[in-house]
């Protein structure tokens, strides 16, 4: 039913005037379309969750994908912001007729965008290649089986938009196709130092921030992570920053018996709370990418250099009107 609604013809519309769909999933990916999107303002954008056909389609209709952006939070978080800034939604792209598709990832590419040209956009850190990123490429595995590590490897794109030149060359030893990539930046991570302009009240702290890797079915050892967070802070306040896609209840249990004097925040604008902090402690997060634009101290899984190595170009913000420029490359 989709698939017959995508093949419809488009609506009227002024001559030059396109219709874009905007395929979000988390906030910061659903924010990361917006801003491109009203770089586009001449064009028609729409904008959908993100959304899967077949099994994973099914598993989400009946409410049992409720961890991942396919569902539960994530997706809640998503309608939420869409709604609050009156932006149209398409639910799964259901009203076709699109002349081009920007989408944060192609972990799934739904059946009824096939044939419609894709921008793809880096949402922020992809995992590392560990053994289920080498399982998923010898058998040939659906991507999302790997999470982020897969990322670009659809190559059912026209352009992919990547964060830094070290992010251009990991893509292109994975086998993305160089002529393909286009290093623009990212929304989000674009403008570290504007995050130094804010009104947390806290400051001088160490900040935790957690992973949702449980929820993706990697390992992660909570206690161990708790206990590194209250030795890097050695006596100093400690607050924690919860992952909008983890167990917050689960995760408030875990902080409470072994760090009970720490603060910790389930909501609130995570850069600022970078800004503000001595060091961060995390594991796998985009938020990394803050500290060590804005020269904080950092633990984390991925050593300094190679974290500076990727680092989303700084360009004061320009990234969203970069995207916008490829993607009328694709509208004209």
């Amino acid at each position: 039913m989709v698939q017959a609604a995508a093949a419809a013809a488009p609506e009227t519309r002024p001559e030059g005037r396109r219709r874009v769909l905007l395929v979000g999933g988390s906030l910061n990916q659903t924010t990361i379309t917006h801003k491109i999107a009203r770089e586009l303002s001449e064009h028609e954008c729409v904008f959908t969750p993100c959304y899967a056909d077949g099994m994973l389609g099914w598993a989400a209709e009946r409410e049992l994908l409720g961890f991942t952006i396919l569902g539960g939070r994530a997706k809640a978080m998503t309608e939420a912001y869409l709604r609050e800034q009156r932006a149209t939604i398409d639910l799964g792209g259901a009203r076709g007729g699109f002349d081009l598709v920007v989408a944060t990832s192609d972990l799934i590419v739904p059946r009824n965008l096939a044939g419609v040209p894709m921008v793809l956009v880096q949402e922020g850190m992809t995992d590392p290649e560990d053994w289920r990123y080498r399982l998923v490429r010898r058998l040939g595995l659906p991507r999302w089986m790997a999470n982020t590590s897969m990322t670009g490897l659809s190559h059912a794109y026209a352009a992919f938009c990547v964060a830094s030149e070290g992010y251009r060359d990991l893509f292109v030893g994975k086998g993305v196709d160089p002529a393909k990539l286009e290093v623009t930046g990212i929304p989000n991570f674009d403008d570290c130092a504007s995050f130094l302009r804010n009104e947390f009240p806290h400051r001088g702290y160490v900040l935790g921030a957690t992973s949702c890797l449980r929820e993706t079915w990697k390992p992660e050892d909570r206690d161990t992570f708790i206990h590194r967070c209250l030795e890097v802070a050695d006596g100093r306040e400690l607050i924690f920053k919860l992952h909008p896609n983890e167990d917050h209840h689960r995760a408030r249990r875990e902080i409470e018996r072994l760090a009970p004097r720490a603060l910790v925040f389930a909501s609130g604008n995570t850069g600022h709370m970078v800004a503000n902090c001595a060091a961060l402690v995390t594991r796998y997060s985009s938020v990394v990418y803050v500290a060590i634009a804005l020269g904080k101290e950092v633990y984390a899984d991925l050593d300094a250099v190679t974290l500076r190595r990727l680092l989303p170009i700084q360009n004061g913000g320009a990234s969203a009107r970069r995207i916008a420029d490829v993607c009328r490359r694709y509208l004209s």
